[in-house]
């Protein structure tokens, strides 16, 4: 997961990865709020002291694409302020775990523990919320876990299968040109 890093076209839409499909999104301007939040944040730049850590709270709204590879989110460019953050781009094997909230008052959100990529400006620990403000949250969600399932299991057998093309074991003995004397034995041992 990286902060800032999604390369975007004129229109402020992402550009697709190799092999990259579409399969939600939610492109009207500011209809998905994105709340992340970085324990142990590093000092702000910003602060006159300097910062003092702790955790960095950072709220935009913007738009969503869910595709078959990662989570991407914009912001807007209408405003006169500019935003704590451009976009975020979370893989999907990178979500640790998702938890869905039905709150008594208030709109359903979605909670995301996302494990950070190096170097991508967040830490670990840091997590995303995700709320609508123009249709439900289920539909999202499900089609969200169903491709996340989906890329954790191409991974995982993509894995078992690079385990199966390890080369045969053999015994030192039995190799082609090999001896069987031992050249590094301890000290009084005949072998």
């Amino acid at each position: 997961m990286a902060l800032d890093w999604t390369m975007l076209d004129a229109r402020h839409q992402p550009i697709p990865l190799r092999d990259e499909t579409t399969i939600m999104s939610i492109d009207r301007d500011s209809q998905v709020e994105f709340s992340l939040t970085i324990p142990d944040a590093p000092p702000s730049g910003t602060a006159a002291t300097g910062g003092n850590g702790g955790v960095k709270m950072m709220k935009e709204r913007g738009k969503l694409w869910l595709t078959n590879k990662r989570l991407i989110f914009t912001t807007t460019k209408e405003g006169k302020t500019k935003p704590s953050f451009e976009s975020l781009s979370v893989p999907l094997d990178a979500i640790l775990s998702s938890k869905f909230e039905q709150p008594y008052f208030g709109a359903n959100f979605v909670v995301l523990d996302i494990k950070p990529s190096p170097d991508g400006g967040l830490t670990d620990g840091t997590s995303v919320e995700i709320r609508f403000y123009d249709r439900g949250l289920f539909e999202f969600v499900s089609v969200l876990e169903k491709t996340r399932e989906r890329v954790v299991y191409m991974k995982r057998q993509a894995a078992m299968e690079d385990d199966e093309n390890l080369p045969a074991y053999t015994s030192s003995g039995s190799a082609p040109g090999a001896s069987n004397s031992y050249a590094d034995t301890p000290p009084g041992y005949v072998a």
